[in-house]
């Protein structure tokens, strides 16, 4: 029985373990800028070309990026630009979290109490 849902479900994870990688994520990210060859990719990410086209080939197979060739040269972009929407979403999403995951610690922190062995607690002697 054909299951819609779950069809989308396995496309949106073959997308998200596409974006498994921190070269991949920088790509989506220089791509949504605008399009671009592997040797500039390349440059960008100070990487090999061999590791940028590996890394495209991995994205375009589940339609995250594009690829036109002109003449010779080969321009990757991305196939939706939503892509990169989606990518500065959980970004959003973890900066709050970490900025909530600080607050929560400082505060922690703040209700310990101070022992004259706490590492934390520095005192200073005039001399």
């Amino acid at each position: 029985m054909f299951d819609p849902a779950a069809e989308i479900d396995h496309i949106q994870i073959g997308l998200i373990r596409a974006l498994a990688g921190i070269h991949r994520l920088r790509i989506v990210h220089l791509l949504g800028r605008g399009p671009m060859e592997v040797r500039e990719l390349a440059q960008e990410l100070a990487i090999p070309q061999a590791t940028v086209s590996q890394n495209l080939a991995a994205m375009r197979a589940v339609g995250l990026v594009d690829a036109t060739r002109d003449g010779r040269a080969v321009r990757y972009r991305l196939a939706d630009p939503e892509i990169l929407a989606a990518c500065d979403l959980m970004r959003s999403v973890i900066v709050r979290r970490l900025s909530a995951l600080g607050s929560l610690a400082a505060a922690a922190d703040d209700m310990r109490p101070r022992t004259q062995a706490d590492p934390l607690q520095v005192q200073v002697t005039p001399r």
